[in-house]
């Protein structure tokens, strides 16, 4: 039989106790390092593959792709959504947009994708499309994602058509707007 007679000082075991904390306090900084770059709802590029947005991962993809415009350069996607467009657009430009639900009493935003297309003058402002084509780097009042539209056809409006805020951080603007005296 053996007997393990071991001796602790308070020193031996402060400093097993500090190590610990540290230990731990490493683990959790490094989970939440991990989380806060990573998310699992935005596309992983590939640019041989085309990637499929729905209207339930519409708005994160929108949000990772505006905020790492460098790294999705060059993947094709396919979504659909409406023909909107603003006075200072070219000819060839059209926002690929969704209507976002921003508050409870379906206060809703136009959100979508910058494209370009040079036949996009043969579709009506409201009308819903179905696009497909590649992120590139372009310029509207700063550095956007721009689509260019590889191949563009006339669809119905879909049963779920709006879409939801990005799942982490937003800060509905409505709220900014309304909420100001």
């Amino acid at each position: 039989m053996f007997v393990y007679n071991i001796k602790f000082s308070s020193g031996k075991i402060f400093k097993i106790i500090l190590f610990l904390i540290i230990v731990v306090a490493l683990v959790m900084t490094g989970i939440s390092v991990y989380k806060t770059f990573s998310n699992n709802s935005s596309i992983q590029p590939n640019a041989n593959e085309v990637y499929n947005i729905t209207s339930t991962n519409y708005t994160n993809i929108l949000k990772a792709v505006h905020e790492n415009l460098d790294t999705y350069i060059g993947q094709k996607i396919s979504f659909s959504g409406y023909i909107y467009r603003v006075y200072d657009f070219q000819d060839d430009e059209f926002v690929l947009a969704r209507d976002m639900i921003v508050s409870s009493d379906l206060q809703t935003l136009v959100v979508g994708f910058l494209c370009h297309n040079d036949n996009s003058s043969n579709f009506d402002d409201g009308a819903w499309v179905n696009v497909t084509g590649e992120i590139k780097k372009g310029y509207y009042h700063g550095d956007i994602p721009i689509i260019d539209v590889i191949k563009i056809e006339e669809s119905s409006k879909p049963a779920d058509s709006y879409v939801y805020p990005p799942d982490d951080f937003y800060i509905p603007t409505s709220t900014l707007i309304y909420n100001n005296p």
